[in-house]
């Protein structure tokens, strides 16, 4: 039930995961930050928790990443990674 809930999020989030722009130019490398986002970690990975990081780091999108989800290595600059635990708790927050 976990792993289904889990899929359901990840989904959520590919369809939430575009958000306004803001005044600041996104795209150049270097340019992501996910410092101002770092005090979400712990909370439940949620489609408004995903909101909220994009709108505290500037960014356009989320890549949600579940446990044992098989990433690619390509870096985009305007993109939030959020990786949950089993629990569906964010685990870690970076650029990417």
């Amino acid at each position: 039930m976990r792993i289904i809930a889990l899929a359901a999020l990840a989904a959520l989030g590919a369809c939430t995961s575009t958000a306004r722009q803001s005044d600041r130019h996104h795209g150049a490398v270097g340019d992501c930050s996910a410092e101002a986002a770092q005090g979400l970690i712990g909370q439940a990975g949620t489609a408004e928790l995903a909101a909220d990081a994009l709108q505290r780091t500037h960014l356009r999108t989320v890549r949600w990443i579940l446990p044992g989800q098989a990433v690619t290595m390509d870096y985009r600059a305007d993109r939030l990674d959020i990786a949950l635990d089993a629990d569906g708790k964010v685990e870690r927050i970076s650029c990417g």
